[in-house]
């Protein structure tokens, strides 16, 4: 139907209906700013909008940790079901309503956590410390400030407050980690023996059989519908480069940005921090200002890291002698800056209040800011003068090929000839995709569409990501059939006398049971039947008994009056397994270390410390309005 569109819209005729078009879209986007601006979030919790770029950067952090656990395992097209995308804009939600919760009740990140929290990152330390010239150089490379990161930091430690206060405040008592070691370590004792398989006393099948079974399974036995597609692509990274960029330019480059390269001033520090209560009353206030205007007063550059183990409350510091490292302006908070940079080398300030309390801080030495020079950077330079130029050669293309295809919609080789692009082919695929581009969830909704598979026309531009994009068109579609019964017969035969022999094992598995049931002897039952019996005693969850059998010996209930359990048990392998569950005892706790008892007690509060905090959140939901726009997602 497009195609008819795009081949009978020529003259005034479409000129004049175009305009018409372009009146009614005109006054239907003017009613969309009156009415509603709803599309312009992906949720909106409360009165705060998740936007389509803060959820978009969330999938692809996502997809980032996934590809770096999961390696080659990765499966890209997870992330483009509607299920995954929920999932994540859930976690969104959960974050904002607990950023919520906090400014409600008054809860907040002290700078002194954010800093710590910085500080102690691997990539920022040398020799283990915190190194300001490796953070700087970070911030660098990823274009951000301090006051970026550290907000960054503050959001993700936010969202911790909570569950965290949840956590620490769990408790496990003795008697609800005994019940629970008791379950765990239970003790059972089993007989049991494994059914021989019976002979199939009908081995044949008829035509009719055969046919029948075939049709009422009809949907197992069809060929899937197939594409191939021919296609062209721009892979930003086998773009040549148009040039080298020349020294001249790499100079000019370096001149206008010269402040990235500034290695700023730094300052080796060290302080003593005495805390002041969130919601201090006067009195309290004027006792902590009195300790540490007593310390300020006594302290001298020799006795510093001893005044600072004996009295600073900051426990990341106080056992390295008040030790911060060397800080450049923008990593502590304004106050502590201010007073940092106002001090000369060797001096010891008066208490500075900031939001953590007061702090007493000794400058130790200085390092003056410097510029790197041009050579030391000249290849930072070019790597980013050359990503930028292939950027621009793949954009120019890219969008050279969208508007050629569509201006050729039934052909790929007008743009394949003037932009020199090969056509290449694909296997043939079903919807579950192929291999190479056919197995990119994109490229298998596209090669499927109404308008690419049924009118023929090319597809628009497939954005596959990383600058690489394509433009595809069919070149062979094969409908879906079934498959010939003559191609399946001894498939179809096959599974009609599995069925058989299937039902014959259950019958006599429930047999051999209602035997057992009746109260006939299991050793007599099994002779009758030719096997053995096995018999172990005290077996625990993660004994070495067949899996089914071990399943379904705890999912039992206890014997009563010291009479047996029974159950027959599919084994899974084609052959059915008779248990008797004889005797259950708690487990032995007299067996179990100090530590081990401790152990799992931590793990009991951090689950039971999870569940409370998903409780939490289900109740902040209830009472929050929350909107979720999916076709946004």
């Amino acid at each position: 139907m497009l195609q008819a569109m795009r081949n009978k819209m020529h003259g005034w005729p479409s000129i004049i209906l175009l305009g018409v078009c372009v009146f009614a879209m005109s006054l239907f986007g003017m009613e969309s700013y009156f009415m509603s601006h709803d599309e312009a979030y992906v949720a909106k919790v409360g009165k705060h909008e998740i936007d389509q770029r803060a959820f978009q950067d969330r999938v692809n952090q996502v997809r980032q940790q996934q590809v770096a656990q999961q390696g080659e395992q990765f499966d890209s097209s997870s992330f483009e079901k509607p299920e995954t995308k929920l999932r994540i804009l859930d976690g969104m939600v959960d974050e904002q309503l607990l950023q919520q919760a906090n400014e409600d009740w008054g809860l907040r990140v002290p700078d002194l956590a954010v800093r710590d929290y910085i500080a102690a990152i691997p990539a920022f330390q040398v020799n283990g410390k915190f190194d300001g010239t490796s953070y700087q150089a970070w911030l660098t490379s990823q274009y951000k400030t301090p006051e970026m990161f550290e907000r960054e930091i503050r959001s993700s430690l936010a969202i911790q407050l909570l569950p965290s206060a949840i956590n620490a405040s769990t408790i496990v008592s003795d008697a609800r980690l005994d019940q629970f070691l008791k379950l765990q370590n239970q003790r059972r004792d089993l007989r049991y023996f494994v059914l021989q398989r019976p002979t199939l006393e009908n081995g044949t099948v008829s035509d009719a059989e055969i046919e029948a079974y075939y049709k009422s399974h009809q949907a197992d036995y069809m060929k899937p519908e197939m594409v191939s597609v021919k296609y062209i692509e721009v892979v930003g990274a086998d773009l040549p480069l148009v040039a080298q960029p020349s020294d001249e330019d790499l100079r000019k480059r370096y001149a206008s940005e010269k402040q990235r390269f500034v290695q700023p001033e730094q300052r080796l520090v060290s302080h003593i921090l005495i805390n002041v209560p969130t919601n201090a009353t006067p009195e309290q206030q004027k006792e902590a200002l009195a300790k540490a205007d007593k310390i300020a007063a006594e302290a001298t550059p020799a006795d510093f890291a001893k005044l600072a183990q004996q009295d600073s409350q900051d426990l990341g510091s106080r056992r390295l002698g008040g030790d911060l490292g060397w800080l450049e302006k923008g990593v502590t908070n304004e106050a502590f800056d201010s007073a940092l940079f106002a001090l000369q080398k060797g001096q010891i300030s008066k208490p500075v209040l900031s939001t953590d309390g007061y702090h007493i801080i000794w400058l130790r030495d200085v390092r003056s800011g410097q510029s790197k020079p041009f050579e030391e950077v000249r290849d930072q330079l070019v790597k980013e003068a050359t990503a930028a130029d292939r950027d621009r050669n793949y954009n120019d293309i890219a969008g050279k090929m969208s508007d050629n295809t569509y201006q050729n919609p039934t052909s790929l080789e007008p743009a394949s000839v003037a932009l020199k692009l090969p056509i290449k082919t694909t296997a043939l695929f079903s919807r579950q995709g192929g291999e190479g581009v056919a197995a990119n969830p994109k490229v298998i909704a596209a090669a499927f569409s109404d308008d690419v598979l049924v009118q023929g026309n090319n597809s628009a531009l497939i954005d596959l990501g990383n600058n690489h994009s394509l433009v595809l068109h069919v070149d062979q579609h094969v409908p879906a059939a079934a498959m010939p019964l003559a191609e399946v017969r001894a498939d179809v035969q096959q599974k009609i006398l599995d069925e058989r022999m299937a039902a014959v094992e259950k019958k006599q598995a429930d047999e051999a049971l209602a035997r057992l049931h009746k109260g006939e002897a299991m050793d007599a039952v099994a002779k009758s039947l030719g096997v053995a019996v096995t018999t172990v005693s005290e077996v625990v969850r993660h004994a070495q008994v067949p899996a089914p059998l071990l399943t379904r010996a705890f999912l039992m209930p206890h014997p009563a009056d010291n009479k047996p359990q029974f159950a027959a048990v599919d084994m899974l392998d084609g052959n059915y397994a008779l248990l008797a569950v004889d005797k259950v005892q708690d487990g032995d706790l007299t067996k179990l270390l100090p530590e081990q008892r401790e152990s799992l007690r931590q793990q009991m509060a951090q689950a039971y410390g999870y569940e409370a905090a998903r409780e939490l959140i289900d109740h902040l939901k209830a009472k929050t309005e929350i909107k979720i726009n999916k076709q946004r997602l």
